[in-house]
């Protein structure tokens, strides 16, 4: 806490990213979900995991996925196969997964990308529909927080 009661909160680092879980896909925009998966390793709690991904929220100036979505920059970057995600620490990048060629394609003509990052655990094996649900509930409990971003570079 700060002397005004604004509460700072630091930006993960790579430890804290072996945790998180990423989807990504295509429909009409490109979509890149960051989650967590629940409290697994030694001293990890579902409170350090919702301050971990609070950071990255407050790093990339997410607001909650029911209002307004912000414009955040460039934050996507390729490099041949790789596809990595500027999520505002100084030195650590996240690496996304394997993205499909249309997802690749939309990014690279100019297309957006929602970010959302979201609080609860992202349930293991999640399918589409699943995951529809999942973001339906999150985003409705302010539990989700999100804005467009685009490639900076290839």
């Amino acid at each position: 806490m700060t002397g005004t009661g604004l509460t700072i909160r630091a930006v993960p680092g790579a430890d804290f990213l072996a945790g998180c879980i990423v989807s990504t896909w295509l429909d009409m925009v490109a979509f890149l979900l960051i989650g967590h998966a629940p409290p697994q390793y030694p001293g990890e709690t579902a409170d350090s995991i919702e301050v971990g991904m609070m950071g990255m929220v407050d790093a990339m100036g997410l607001r909650p996925a029911a209002e307004t979505v912000p414009a955040v920059g460039l934050r996507v970057v390729m490099r041949g196969p790789y596809v990595a995600l500027d999520y505002g620490h100084p030195t650590v990048f996240m690496q996304v997964p394997t993205v499909g060629v249309a997802w690749r394609s939309h990014l690279n003509r100019g297309g957006p990308a929602l970010l959302v990052v979201a609080l609860d655990p992202i349930p293991p094996g999640a399918g589409p529909d699943a995951l529809a649900n999942y973001l339906d509930r999150v985003a409705s409990t302010r539990r989700a927080y999100a804005g467009t971003t685009a490639l900076r570079n290839q």
